[in-house]
């Protein structure tokens, strides 16, 4: 048992005090300067106080780097991108642990290995499968046949693009499956012995109760491909499908041109404001999906 003392609780609070600022901090600032002149933000010291200039840095930034259009790509991108990845690793999941093949652990640590290789280390092989999908097929019957095929077909400055190479995901096929193997194997016998088959056991039984797991997964999926730049910017070079990661750069200063960090950091926080709005919607089930132990 650990014994509360005064000493024990003010070093707690202010350790906790700390971690606050320490993850605030960068917000406020960004916050502060936002909403100050070109004059202020540049001036030292820094004044941490917010002033009355954000609408008019934020309408510089939206028409500066069109982040209306890149909005609306950003948030179809994330909306295809987690849709996918949710439903994907729910049926992988489902697969590993409720059908009885010799094969279904190997398979798992399969896939659980990829966590060990993130986007940066396999965006080569990916790029060239994208940016031409049949090039394996005319390998193929170029080596049986002799034949050379000139057909050509790729996902290059499409939503295709942006969304199905990122779908695949180890982590939502982990946490799926440590879900469902909790869940005991007379649920599945009694579906069983009532008629009910696999898809209608997964749709009807396995979804409703996996919802705090799914909601959960939505809101880091949803995160993580708003937040995508190395892969649009590989795939996309018509301005018509840019997303807010790479319009960002149209806000930064060039070296000849004024240092309007205001414009940029007004841009920064409209950027950011549709995952947080996603993250504080979906914190309670987010915290729920992954703490919790009664399922």
């Amino acid at each position: 048992m650990i014994q509360r003392t005064p000493i024990a609780d003010a070093l707690t609070y202010l350790l906790m005090v700390l971690g606050f600022i320490l993850l605030i901090g960068p917000f406020l600032v960004i916050l502060a300067g936002a909403s100050q002149t070109l004059q202020q933000i540049n001036s030292v010291p820094f004044h941490f106080l917010p002033q009355d200039r954000f609408l008019e840095n934020a309408s510089a930034a939206w028409s500066r780097a069109n982040l209306g259009s890149a909005m609306i790509n950003s948030f179809i991108m994330a909306c295809f991108v987690t849709v996918g990845k949710v439903a994907l690793s729910a049926c992988t999941a489902f697969a590993i642990v409720f059908f009885r093949t010799p094969l279904k652990h190997f398979f798992f640590w399969i896939v659980f290995i990829t966590l060990m290789l993130p986007l940066e280390v396999r965006v080569v092989p990916t790029y060239a499968v994208a940016a031409d999908l049949f090039q394996p097929f005319r390998l193929l019957i170029s080596a049986l046949t002799g034949i050379e095929v000139s057909v050509e077909w790729n996902l290059l400055n499409s939503y295709a693009g942006l969304t199905l190479p990122l779908i695949a995901t180890a982590t939502g096929t982990f946490l799926y499956r440590q879900f469902f193997m909790t869940l005991p194997n007379e649920l599945a016998e009694a579906a069983r012995m009532d008629g009910s088959g696999p898809v209608r056991f997964f749709v009807d039984m396995l979804i409703p109760l996996s919802r705090t797991n799914m909601l959960a997964l939505t809101t880091i999926m949803f995160v993580y491909g708003w937040n995508q730049y190395l892969w649009p910017l590989l795939m996309i070079t018509d301005p018509a499908y840019k997303t807010t990661m790479m319009s960002l750069s149209a806000l930064l200063p060039s070296e000849n041109s004024l240092p309007d960090w205001n414009v940029t950091l007004a841009g920064s926080l409209i950027i950011m404001a549709p995952p947080l709005v996603v993250v504080a919607v979906l914190q309670r089930w987010f915290v729920r999906g992954l703490v919790a132990t009664e399922k």
